[in-house]
């Protein structure tokens, strides 16, 4: 499997509520359709290891069968929707996103 895993930093305190709301119910549905895409998990991170701050707000992992799945995707009408939503957000509630991709390995072969 081959994953795409995007890492939102926190809003300010004062649009947490909005920006959950937001994100339940615009961006995930908008993510949810994009072609080829074999599952989606979504955590709200609350802490860091040991008590440490966490050092990101949400993180979003996007599995596809392959990263040539992943580029067919990229390239349809239903992804740029998502990432035009994603600078939506950027810009409205003033997070960053991290982007990254790659391969699943099973640490025991």
């Amino acid at each position: 499997m081959f994953k795409l895993i995007a890492l939102w930093s926190a809003p300010k305190l004062a649009d947490v509520d909005a920006f959950e709301a937001y994100y339940r119910d615009v961006h995930v549905p908008k993510a949810m359709v994009v072609p080829n895409l074999k599952q989606i998990l979504l955590t709200r991170v609350e802490s860091g290891l040991e008590g440490a701050p966490p050092p990101f707000y949400r993180v979003a992992e996007m599995y596809f069968e392959s990263p040539e799945a992943m580029e067919e995707s990229a390239h349809s009408t239903l992804w740029q929707s998502m990432r035009e939503d994603a600078g939506q957000m950027i810009e409205r509630f003033g997070v960053s996103l991290t982007v990254g991709m790659g391969s699943e390995k099973d640490p025991r072969r």
